[in-house]
Protein backbone atom coordinates (compact mmCIF):
# COMPACT_ATOMS: atom_id res chain seq x y z
CA UNK A 1 0.00 0.00 0.00
CA UNK A 2 1.76 3.60 -1.10
CA UNK A 3 1.66 6.02 2.02
CA UNK A 4 -0.72 9.39 1.02
CA UNK A 5 1.16 11.90 0.04
CA UNK A 6 0.52 15.42 0.69
CA UNK A 7 -1.92 18.25 -0.28
CA UNK A 8 -1.88 21.96 -0.31
CA UNK A 9 -5.08 21.54 1.67
CA UNK A 10 -2.34 20.29 4.22
CA UNK A 11 -0.45 22.98 3.66
CA UNK A 12 -3.50 25.85 4.09
CA UNK A 13 -4.12 23.69 7.54
CA UNK A 14 -0.53 24.23 8.67
CA UNK A 15 -0.69 27.79 7.69
CA UNK A 16 -4.14 28.33 9.75
CA UNK A 17 -2.52 26.55 12.73
CA UNK A 18 0.13 29.16 12.42
CA UNK A 19 2.80 26.40 12.12
CA UNK A 20 5.38 27.18 9.97
CA UNK A 21 7.63 24.14 10.57
CA UNK A 22 4.33 21.65 9.12
CA UNK A 23 4.09 24.17 6.15
CA UNK A 24 7.63 24.04 5.31
CA UNK A 25 7.94 19.70 5.99
CA UNK A 26 4.45 19.75 3.34
CA UNK A 27 6.49 21.88 1.12
CA UNK A 28 9.57 20.02 1.20
CA UNK A 29 7.08 16.73 -0.43
CA UNK A 30 4.43 18.83 -2.77
CA UNK A 31 7.74 21.16 -4.22
CA UNK A 32 10.24 18.36 -3.81
CA UNK A 33 12.39 20.99 -1.71
CA UNK A 34 15.62 20.42 0.73
CA UNK A 35 14.64 21.40 4.16
CA UNK A 36 16.68 24.73 3.60
CA UNK A 37 14.63 25.27 0.87
CA UNK A 38 11.09 24.51 1.85
CA UNK A 39 12.21 26.58 5.40
CA UNK A 40 12.88 29.69 3.59
CA UNK A 41 9.65 29.17 1.14
CA UNK A 42 7.37 28.81 4.07
CA UNK A 43 8.73 31.90 5.78
CA UNK A 44 8.68 33.66 2.59
CA UNK A 45 4.79 32.72 2.20
CA UNK A 46 3.84 33.71 6.21
CA UNK A 47 5.62 37.16 5.40
CA UNK A 48 3.79 38.34 2.11
CA UNK A 49 0.41 36.83 3.74
CA UNK A 50 1.25 38.99 6.86
CA UNK A 51 1.89 41.98 4.35
CA UNK A 52 -0.70 41.00 1.70
CA UNK A 53 -3.88 40.13 3.03
CA UNK A 54 -6.75 38.67 0.82
CA UNK A 55 -5.17 39.83 -1.91
CA UNK A 56 -1.90 37.74 -1.72
CA UNK A 57 -4.14 34.79 -0.58
CA UNK A 58 -6.25 35.15 -4.06
CA UNK A 59 -2.63 35.13 -5.64
CA UNK A 60 -1.66 32.00 -3.91
CA UNK A 61 -5.13 30.31 -4.76
CA UNK A 62 -4.22 31.31 -8.29
CA UNK A 63 -1.24 28.67 -8.31
CA UNK A 64 -3.33 25.61 -8.87
CA UNK A 65 -4.99 26.89 -11.59
CA UNK A 66 -1.61 27.88 -13.77
CA UNK A 67 -0.71 24.37 -12.67
CA UNK A 68 -3.92 22.89 -14.16
CA UNK A 69 -3.55 25.06 -17.02
CA UNK A 70 -0.34 23.93 -18.10
CA UNK A 71 1.54 27.36 -18.02
CA UNK A 72 4.68 27.03 -16.56
CA UNK A 73 5.50 30.43 -16.94
CA UNK A 74 2.76 31.61 -14.87
CA UNK A 75 3.67 28.28 -12.28
CA UNK A 76 7.08 29.43 -11.88
CA UNK A 77 6.03 33.46 -11.82
CA UNK A 78 3.57 32.62 -8.80
CA UNK A 79 5.68 30.46 -7.22
CA UNK A 80 8.51 33.03 -7.04
CA UNK A 81 5.97 35.31 -5.62
CA UNK A 82 3.77 33.38 -3.16
CA UNK A 83 6.83 31.35 -2.00
CA UNK A 84 10.14 33.47 -3.13
CA UNK A 85 11.18 30.73 -5.05
CA UNK A 86 14.01 31.09 -7.50
CA UNK A 87 16.45 29.15 -10.20
CA UNK A 88 16.66 25.73 -9.37
CA UNK A 89 14.43 25.50 -6.44
CA UNK A 90 11.80 27.11 -8.79
CA UNK A 91 12.72 24.82 -11.72
CA UNK A 92 12.28 21.67 -9.04
CA UNK A 93 9.26 22.72 -8.01
CA UNK A 94 7.82 23.67 -11.69
CA UNK A 95 8.68 20.10 -12.87
CA UNK A 96 7.24 18.66 -9.67
CA UNK A 97 3.99 20.37 -9.64
CA UNK A 98 3.43 19.66 -13.83
CA UNK A 99 4.25 15.69 -13.52
CA UNK A 100 1.24 15.13 -11.17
Amino acid sequence: MRPMSVTFRDFAGAVMANDQGRAAAVLAELLNLNADQSSAAATYFFGQMSAGGPAFMGKAMGLRTAVESGSTDATRSLLGECFGLTGEAAETAVTKLTAK
